[in-house]
């Protein structure tokens, strides 16, 4: 595969992946169609020596993995679905000053200023009492701009670009019409129509994000960039998914993409639940050849990293600053919140120098905060080496991200080799 191909799928990836619902249908559809058998937690399992498997969880979390049954030092991939954005809450509709508005909830540690005056859509799950009196989820994706969220003019708010302050609750309201008539469960049902559902008796609940229509696309003077929504951490989700389907099953390998991270992974389709623990107990039933695979294999935990900012270098540690297309970056924290240490480090630069591809290293300034990533929750729950690692990221939890056109394939090709 070469990089323009890799490229090229990664947009229309993103482009197809509003939501977690969403990346982890697109993913099972990759599976499926690279030979993958879809298992159920409901069911009793009957795994095959060489064959490939694939769950989800919620329809949020996917698991993926390969049985040559006899190998337990497994590669781990681990990734998020979820990315920070604006959710609808249950009772949305605002009617007020001529127009109709929507209540929404920051989902995660967003940037809030990118999302006024951009052009947004709706996309998410919708749980119903269908025609036969069965409660029934569906996705929907309205994909066309029906809401925008308007900035203050500047004549109204003079010291905006000095001082804007957003309030979460009354600013961010995004406005879909001036047609007071409008009802938000006919939408939802005309929406479902469009999919064949007839007959909706009721509807229960949504989980529903505003997403920017805007479609993703290389950009830079020489094709240098990426720039996408939800490149944290979608951009991992497709290498991984990638990768593991281009090794072949007698190889051990897992991916497991994640809900719930940009919260603190704490539900039961998130890292800190038991979705990964359950499965990999299911393809190790013994308990004593449970913990030699742990013991035995390496978790890549797999998230987007901060890029030195060329507008604000003085936010990174002059010594620790990653370039953008400069290689993949392994995360450093002296306090655990990346799960790095230095023989899971060694084990991961030996694969890439012998690729001959670039690696840089990231740890965050002393006197700021530093983030964390669904490595060490994995690494605590299933007690197997851990390595933090990332692409080099600008803008990271903007309404738009920006990375580099080289890094995700260099990943690619370092996850492969293992």
């Amino acid at each position: 595969m070469t990089k323009e191909d890799f490229n090229e799928g990664l947009l229309g990836f993103l482009d197809s992946s509003p939501t977690p619902f969403h990346a982890t249908k697109n993913m099972c559809g990759m599976f499926k169609n690279a030979g993958f058998e879809k298992l159920d937690e409901l069911e009793t399992w009957n795994l095959q020596e060489g064959k490939s498997y694939y769950l989800t969880r919620n329809d949020s979390s996917v698991i993926a993995f390969t049985y040559p049954k006899k190998s337990r030092n497994y590669l781990i991939v681990g990734a998020h679905t979820d990315s920070p954005n604006l959710k609808l809450k249950p009772n949305p509709l605002l009617k007020e000053h001529g127009v109709v508005k929507l209540g929404v909830e920051p989902y995660g540690g967003l940037l809030l200023n990118p999302w006024f005056d951009r052009d947004l859509s709706i996309a998410g799950r919708v749980s119903f009492l269908n025609a036969q009196d069965e409660i029934e989820d569906r996705l929907i994706d309205v994909k066309r701009t029906i809401a925008t969220i308007p900035s203050l003019a500047i004549h109204l708010d003079k010291d905006a670009n000095q001082n804007r302050t957003i309030n979460k609750q009354t600013d961010i309201c995004p406005i879909l019409t001036t047609n007071d008539d409008f009802d938000f469960d006919e939408f939802l049902e005309w929406q479902l129509a469009q999919q064949g559902v007839v007959g909706v008796k009721r509807i229960y609940g949504h989980e529903l994000s505003l997403y920017d229509a805007q479609k993703a696309s290389v950009v830079g003077l020489r094709g240098d960039f990426i720039s996408s929504a939800r490149l944290d951490n979608l951009l991992s989700c497709y290498v991984g998914m990638l990768s593991i389907c281009s090794i072949e099953a007698i190889k051990p390998m897992l991916f497991i993409a994640s809900d719930h991270e940009e919260v603190g992974s704490d539900s039961t389709s998130g890292a800190g639940g038991s979705f990964l623990e359950n499965t990999l107990h299911r393809i190790f039933p013994e308990y004593n050849e449970y913990i030699a695979m742990t013991q035995s294999s390496l978790m890549v935990s797999a998230d987007n990293a901060h890029a030195i900012h060329p507008n604000f270098s003085a936010k990174h540690d002059k010594n620790h600053a990653p370039y953008i297309n400069s290689g993949v970056v392994i995360k450093v924290n002296a306090n655990q919140r990346y799960a790095s240490n230095s023989t899971t480090i060694a084990t991961f630069m030996n694969v890439a120098e012998r690729l001959g591809e670039s690696v840089q290293k990231f740890v965050t300034r002393s006197d700021m905060g530093c983030g964390s990533t669904i490595g060490p929750i994995t690494a605590t729950k299933i007690g197997v080496k851990t390595i933090d690692i990332g692409l080099p990221t600008w803008a990271m939890h903007s309404i738009r991200e920006v990375c580099g056109a080289d890094d995700a394939y260099s990943l690619y090709n370092i996850l492969v080799e293992f």
